[in-house]
C-alpha cells in the first residue's frame, strides 16, 4: 500500500515547466533514493504471499478459512500496533533509523518460519508473520515522505509514482514464486489420503507441503538483511528529512475527532482494505472450488488478478483527470459491489472473472480514500495520515469474519457490503466542510 502526496502536507509546484527541468533526485542522493525505491518491491512479496500461504496451509495443517484467515489478522495487526512507534521513532532519530529497524524486523520475521516448519507449529507461523508486518509498518511509515522530500518538489510526483510502480511488481512476483516453489501440484483424492493414512505416510506427507514454505522465506530474509547493510552503509540527507515536534504546538484548527470527512475516512479504508485481504485471500479457494483448476494453476490465475489490478490503477490514474477522485471512488465501489454479488449468485468461471475485475476496480480506492481523508487537515495532517494507515487492521478483522461464513461463495458476501460502504463514503461523506478548507490554506 503506498500513501499519496497530499498525506503527509508536502506542497508541489504547479509549474509544468519547472517539474520538467527538475531532475528526480539530485546529485548525490540518488543512491538513497534507488535503495529506498526497492523497498517498494520488497514489502509487496510478504503481503501477498499470505494468499499463498492461507491455500497452503490449509492444506498442510488441515485447517478451515476461519482458523487460515489468522493468517491476515496476526499480519495486519502488526501494521496497527507498529505504526505509531514507528512515527515515533523517526521523530527522533530519522528515516533511515525507521528503515533499519523495519529491514532486521522483516528479515527475522522470514528466518523465523525455519523453526516454525521444524516445530510445524501453526502459531509459530503466525507470530513470525506478526514480526513480518511489524517491519513492513515501519518501512512504510518512513519510505513515501522520504521519497517526496529527498529531491526538489517540483519532480516529487514524478518520483513518488516512479517507486510507487515497483510496489504491484513485487505482488506479481510474490504470487508467481509462490505459485511455483510453495505449491507442489500434488492434489490428493480422498483414495490416496486413506491409502497414505493406511501406510502411515500422510503425516510425512502433509509435513513436506509444511516445509516447502521454508526456502521461499529464507531467500528473501537473507535479501532484506543485506539489503539492511547497505541502507546502513549509505550515507543518508538529515536536513529537511525528519518530522517537525512542533508543527501542531499551536494549532487551534479543529480537531481531528470534530472532521467528518476524516472519521468516515478511517472507516472506509477500514472497510477497503477488509474487502481487498478478503478477496485475495480466498480467490484460489474460490477457483479451486466452482472450477476444474488445480492449487498450482489457482495460484498463476491468481497472478492474472494482481495484473487487472495494476492496469488499474494506471488506467483510475487518467480517469482522475477528468473527474473528482469522490466520485470515481463511488462509482469503482458502488461497481465492485455488484460484481461481488454477482460471484456468490453464480459461482463458477463467470465469479472468477468477476473476481478478477473487482481487483480493477480496486486499484485506486486506497490512495483516494487517503487522499480524502487527510484533504483539509492542514497542520494536522502527518496526525491523520498515521490513524489512516492504522485503519488497515481492517484486514485482521474481516479476514476471519470471511471464513465464518458457510460456502466459499457466499463469504464473498463480505466484501460486497464493505464495497457498499466505501460507495456511501465516496458519494456522501468525502468532502471537507468549507470552514475546514479556509483553516488550512
Amino acid at each position: 500500500m503506498s500513501i499519496p502526496i497530499g498525506s503527509i502536507g508536502i506542497e508541489t509546484s504547479p509549474s509544468p515547466n519547472k517539474r520538467t527541468k527538475a531532475p528526480m533526485a539530485p546529485k548525490g542522493r540518488m543512491l538513497p533514493f534507488v535503495l529506498v525505491t526497492v523497498l517498494f518491491f520488497l514489502w509487496a512479496v510478504p503481503n501477498n504471499m499470505n494468499d499463498i500461504l492461507i491455500s497452503q496451509f490449509m492444506k498442510s495443517f488441515q485447517i478451515d478459512r476461519l482458523q487460515a484467515g489468522l493468517i491476515q489478522s496476526a499480519f495486519y495487526l502488526g501494521y496497527f500496533f507498529l505504526a505509531q512507534p514507528a512515527a515515533q521513532l523517526m521523530r527522533r532519530a530519522g528515516y533511515k533509523a525507521g528503515i533499519m529497524v523495519g529491514l532486521i524486523l522483516y528479515g527475522s520475521g522470514c528466518i523465523l518460519f525455519w523453526p516454525a516448519a521444524i516445530m510445524t507449529k501453526y502459531w509459530f507461523f503466525l507470530m513470525a508473520l506478526f514480526v513480518i508486518a511489524s517491519g513492513l509498518s515501519f518501512l512504510e511509515t518512513a519510505s513515501s515522505p522520504f521519497i517526496i522530500q529527498v529531491g526538489d518538489p517540483a519532480s516529487a510526483e514524478e518520483r513518488i509514482n516512479f517507486s510507487q510502480a515497483f510496489n504491484p511488481l513485487g505482488s506479481i512476483t510474490a504470487v508467481l514464486i509462490g505459485s511455483v516453489f510453495i505449491f507442489s501440484g500434488v492434489n490428493l483424492k480422498p483414495a490416496q489420503v486413506a491409502a497414505m493414512q493406511a501406510a502411515h505416510t500422510y503425516h510425512a506427507y502433509l509435513r513436506s507441503e509444511t516445509l516447502r514454505v521454508v526456502d521461499p522465506y529464507l531467500i528473501l530474509g537473507g535479501i532484506v538483511l543485506f539489503w539492511a547493510v547497505l541502507i546502513a552503509l549509505t550515507p543518508f540527507p538529515h536536513q529537511g528529512l525528519d518530522y517537525s515536534h512542533e508543527s501542531i504546538t499551536h494549532d487551534t484548527s479543529k480537531p481531528l475527532w470534530k472532521r467528518k470527512h476524516f472519521i468516515f475516512a478511517v472507516v472506509a479504508q477500514f472497510l477497503y482494505v477488509g474487502a481487498q485481504v478478503g478477496t485475495w485471500s480466498f480467490f484460489i479457494a474460490y477457483a479451486m472450488r466452482y472450477t476444474e483448476l488445480t492449487q498450482r494453476e489457482a495460484g498463476y490465475w491468481l497472478t492474472g488478478v494482481l495484473v487487472a489490478f495494476t492496469v488499474g490503477r494506471f488506467v483510475s490514474t487518467w480517469l482522475l483527470r477528468f473527474m473528482p477522485g469522490s466520485v470515481l471512488l463511488g462509482l469503482y465501489a458502488t461497481i465492485n459491489a455488484a460484481v461481488c454479488a454477482t460471484a456468490v449468485i453464480w459461482p463458477g468461471w463467470l465469479g472468477v472473472w468477476c473476481l478478477i475485475s473487482v481487483s480493477f476496480f480496486m486499484s485506486t480506492m486506497y490512495p483516494t480514500i487517503f487522499a480524502l481523508g487527510v484533504k483539509g487537515l492542514g497542520q494536522r495532517t502527518k496526525s491523520g495520515s498515521a490513524f489512516i494507515v492504522m485503519s488497515i487492521v481492517g484486514g485482521a478483522a474481516l479476514t476471519p469474519i470471511m471464513g465464518l461464513v458457510p460456502g466459499v461463495a457466499e463469504a464473498y458476501l463480505v466484501p460486497a457490503f464493505c464495497f457498499v460502504g466505501v460507495a456511501i463514503y465516496g458519494w456522501f461523506l468525502a468532502n471537507p466542510e468549507p470552514e475546514e478548507l479556509a483553516e488550512a490554506a
